[in-house]
């Protein structure tokens, strides 16, 4: 089984945890212990302590039991929380900015882009 193995879970809000696996049910609820938040930009990544996590199954994209003899074997650099979350929001600008020039430039077009907020969600 996987219980009390070191597991990584992928969320539908494309946050990235790392723990230990405690409990599972039928519908995938999970109960992570000595979790970790994994925050990835550009080649590097930090990790930020979140203790015991308890996540419902509809949340969950993805999990994955983790080679620990691979962890290590990473290309990636891991740097402090407050410089992957001042990557991350400097990442985040970028993106805005980005869209903004993309509406912007259609509407000059003639075309207009709907809003995520105003969408009907099915």
């Amino acid at each position: 089984q996987d219980i009390d193995k070191k597991h990584l879970v992928l969320l539908r809000d494309g946050r990235t945890l790392i723990g230990y696996l405690r409990s599972i049910d039928q519908f995938a609820n999970l109960v992570l212990h000595q979790t970790v938040e994994r925050i990835h930009v550009g080649k590097k990544y930090g990790d930020i302590p979140r203790g015991i996590f308890v996540v419902r199954g509809e949340n969950v994209v993805l999990l994955g039991e983790i080679d620990l003899e691979k962890e290590s074997d990473t290309p990636l650099q891991q740097v402090s929380i407050e410089e992957i979350l001042e990557e991350q929001r400097v990442e985040q600008q970028a993106k805005q900015e980005s869209e903004k020039l993309k509406v912007q430039a259609l509407k000059e077009r003639g075309l207009s882009v709907p809003r995520a907020d105003t969408l009907d969600e099915y």
